[in-house]
């Protein structure tokens, strides 16, 4: 079986070998801080384990709820914020039809609530429910968050009104912590079913746990799948030291040395809208893991050949301190073939009888040759196909290479301090005591 591998092919112009041999010392002596929990931050390290701790007793568990929710819900609100649910949205895009909308009790829709403060937004999900069946998974760790805090009172007093507090207590799941914070408190007091958030896992790594699959099986997702691709990939990068062979020690050598060389923006590049969310996810992680210090490479992403109409003229041809780090899927599902036409007006004939597929990736490999030709240095990832395994070899492979890449720069990949300091400023002005 082929595995996400990273192409290096279009980087020969801006690094040399020599520099990625001398940076790989550094690479493994980070990979073995993170293994032996001896770098900064080493009390959030259970996602470096975690693919091999998953059960067969957890994912059926984990399996058995999203059932009981499917079955009663046409629609199932999941209210989180960052880590809390960009993962699982990521993977729920990735891998649902992107023109369904026959959703039923059984195939039930999943929305996300509780990553905004947007009124307009709340009040049409509010209405929009008022006709629906559904249920609610609450993921966070405190439970006071303000956004999903704010999320799911509003959604609790109406989920309640509407079935009664015993029944909505049957639909509404809540992941937070084992044994403190307000969600933990009150889903005590009010029987919800719960899932524990890990303590040693932070929210952008723990995709992985029910924070990202329970959401995700309540999309009718194959978690195993996720849950061994990730497995696989762990492996792969545990058992190879050497720098050119290990997709993920590569990834986290190359970005460091490009920021050496006053690359300060990183743009993740895909070509397919199923993936977009995956590149917020990814935003998120490499964002919040690096970005400290007066350091950190900032995280951008487009969606081609979309954004070739927007952000192109930028990327040829502005400021020459970016790279892009593309995603590449190999195998298409959906194979769709050009029709001739007999007036030819749009003059489309030459590429008649060719799949649009094919043109797509004419357009990836144009793009890119024409960006690298512009001083912008390209990365590829090869991805064989979008499936729940190789997803799940994904989000693995980022998250190693984050904890390492976060090492080498000099940070701690593990915490957040600036964060806290908007949400300061926000309760002093809205009178928080």
């Amino acid at each position: 079986m082929k595995n996400i591998n990273l192409n290096t092919e279009y980087l020969k112009e801006f690094i040399s070998e020599n520099e990625i041999s001398e940076i790989s010392e550094k690479i493994i002596s980070a990979d073995e801080s993170l293994k032996n929990k001896s770098g900064n931050g080493n009390d959030f390290l259970g996602w470096m384990v975690l693919p091999d701790e998953i059960s067969d007793n957890s994912i059926n568990e984990l399996r058995e709820v999203a059932d009981d929710l499917r079955i009663k819900s046409e629609v199932i609100v999941v209210i989180g914020i960052g880590g809390s649910y960009l993962g699982a949205k990521a993977v729920i895009e990735a891998l649902t039809p992107a023109f369904k909308n026959d959703y039923t009790k059984g195939e039930p829709e999943i929305l996300f609530a509780g990553f905004n403060l947007s009124s307009e937004y709340h009040y049409g999900l509010l209405n929009y429910l008022k006709s629906k069946e559904y249920s609610v998974i609450v993921i966070s760790k405190s439970g006071t968050t303000t956004e999903p805090a704010i999320a799911f009172r509003l959604i609790k007093k109406q989920i309640e009104e509407k079935y009664g507090r015993a029944e909505a207590s049957k639909r509404i799941v809540a992941v937070t912590d084992k044994s403190k914070g307000a969600l933990r408190k009150l889903s005590e007091q009010e029987n919800y079913k719960t899932f524990i958030i890990p303590d040693d896992v932070g929210g952008r790594f723990s995709v992985l746990t029910p924070v990202g699959l329970l959401p995700i099986a309540c999309a009718g997702i194959n978690i195993s799948e996720i849950v061994k691709g990730a497995v696989d990939m762990k492996n792969l990068i545990d058992n190879e030291k050497d720098i050119f062979k290990n997709s993920a020690y590569l990834y986290s050598g190359i970005r460091n040395i490009l920021y050496s060389k006053n690359k300060e923006i990183e743009i993740l590049v895909s070509y397919e809208p199923s993936l977009i969310y995956i590149a917020e996810w990814w935003k998120q992680l490499y964002g919040e893991s690096e970005g400290k210090d007066g350091k950190g490479l900032f995280t951008a992403s487009v969606n081609f050949t979309t954004d070739l109409h927007s952000l192109g003229q930028l990327i040829q041809d502005g400021k020459r301190n970016l790279f892009e780090t593309v995603l590449s899927i190999k195998n298409k599902n959906e194979k769709i073939e050009i029709p001739f036409s007999e007036i030819d007006t749009d003059d489309l004939n030459y590429i008649a009888g060719k799949k649009l597929s094919y043109v797509n990736d004419m357009a990836m490999l144009g793009t890119i040759q024409a960006h690298t030709k512009g001083n912008c240095p390209n990365l590829v990832i090869d991805i064989p196909e979008i499936s729940g395994y190789y997803l799940g070899q994904l989000i693995y492979f980022f998250e190693r290479a984050c904890g390492i890449s976060g090492y080498v720069l000099g940070v701690n990949p593990f915490d957040q301090p600036g964060v806290e300091e908007y949400k300061s400023k926000m309760f002093k002005l809205l009178g928080k005591k």
